[in-house]
């Protein structure tokens, strides 16, 4: 809009000077005097586009904070999901939501709410996601979603921090005696449409110079059932979700997970463009789960950590106020997501840590003061 805006203001500019500069060489005449009429109103017509600018840059503002409004106002938050990896996101035996996306949710709803309960989950294929999103179908995105470049810009989204970091592989049944990406030439692979993981797959086989045929179906229960039924040689995604995959497979040690590791996966929660506020609390509320790793806070200790004097504590906690209030929120939002979702180290061993059927190992996704990658910046 604004790059439309400056090309017309730039012809009318240039049509401008063509008219002054017929004025210096002709003279005052009729046909001159008809060409100072026209810039006058060409004049007038700039003069509207300016107007017309100022106003969209005004009005730009005034639809910050409407996701928080509707949100508070609908009384729960719509988070989409995804539904069929054990660990991330699924409804457990009794049909209550489970893993670490879902608790992602659960501490964005305990940040404005006061009430981690107060959300709905929207099970999301990979194609309906980011049209879910911007069509505010949901209210924030919360499944297993690869920040990329293109996403951020042409699709108009915002990733906030990340709460999973990943890399995609490539799980295989061990009966194939395949124990290298390397020997995949000629593979069939099963593989999610419209994903990165597809992208992936594509640029490593091109990369290697391997032919491959993708089995490609778009609701991941059926992917796995379609290669745990031996219609493809090798399924491909993010290594937590092979791992989830695979804990709910027949017989779970029948497959294998090939050594390597051919991208980069950081997740994370996404949000669309033009709302900065509600952009600031889905962010700050997953820094909140790291901070409160690294000051020692848990669900269980948070209530005698109000009586610490640490400063760091205090104002994290809502102790001294002020870090609510900057986000529109209660000085307490914190505290609630601790105090009922548990910080960053609690939710991932409760879904996806050494004692689950994943048993990942934290890796990339400890703390920075642990040797991993998170880390989030200051609550001051």
């Amino acid at each position: 809009m604004r790059l439309r805006f400056l090309v017309r203001a730039s012809v009318l500019v240039f049509v401008l000077l063509w008219v002054a500069a017929l004025t210096t060489s002709c003279g005052k005449s009729e046909e001159t005097a008809q060409l100072e009429k026209r810039a006058t109103e060409l004049e007038k017509k700039v003069a509207d586009l300016q107007k017309q600018l100022e106003e969209a840059k005004s009005a730009a503002p005034s639809a910050a904070g409407k996701t928080l409004e509707t949100v508070r106002k609908r009384g729960y938050l719509l988070a989409g999901v995804n539904g069929d990896v054990y660990g991330f996101s699924m409804p457990d035996e009794k049909g209550v939501w489970k893993g670490l996306d879902v608790d992602t949710a659960k501490a964005i709803a305990a940040a404005v709410f006061g009430d981690a309960e107060k959300v709905k989950f929207v099970a999301l294929t990979a194609v309906q996601r980011l049209p879910a999103l911007q069509s505010k179908e949901i209210d924030v995105l919360c499944r297993n979603t690869t920040q990329t470049l293109t996403r951020e810009t042409t699709n108009g989204l915002n990733f906030c921090h990340v709460n999973f970091y990943d890399g995609q592989g490539f799980l295989v049944n061990k009966k194939t005696g395949i124990k290298s990406a390397k020997e995949l030439d000629g593979a069939t692979v099963c593989v999610l449409p419209g994903t990165t993981t597809e992208m992936n797959a594509a640029d490593f086989f091109r990369k290697n110079g391997f032919k491959w045929k993708p089995v490609v179906i778009e609701q991941a229960s059926e992917l796995n059932k379609a290669f745990f039924a031996g219609r493809c040689d090798v399924l491909t995604s993010d290594s937590s979700q092979l791992a989830a995959h695979r804990s709910v497979a027949p017989n779970p040690d029948d497959y294998v997970l090939l050594p390597e590791i051919i991208s980069k996966e950081p997740l994370a929660p996404v949000v669309r463009h033009g709302d900065d506020q509600w952009y600031d609390i889905v962010n700050w509320t997953v820094m909140a789960l790291i901070e409160a790793e690294e000051l020692g806070i848990t669900s269980k200790n948070v209530d005698e950590k109000l009586k610490s004097k640490d400063p760091k504590v205090m104002r994290f906690l809502g102790v001294t106020p002020g870090m609510g209030k900057a986000l529109g929120l209660d000085d307490k939002w914190a505290y609630n997501i601790i105090k009922q979702v548990g910080n960053y180290g609690e939710i991932f061993e409760r879904n996806v840590g050494v004692n689950t059927k994943l048993g990942l190992k934290r890796g990339l996704n400890a703390l920075w003061t642990e040797g991993g990658l998170m880390y989030a910046a200051p609550f001051r």
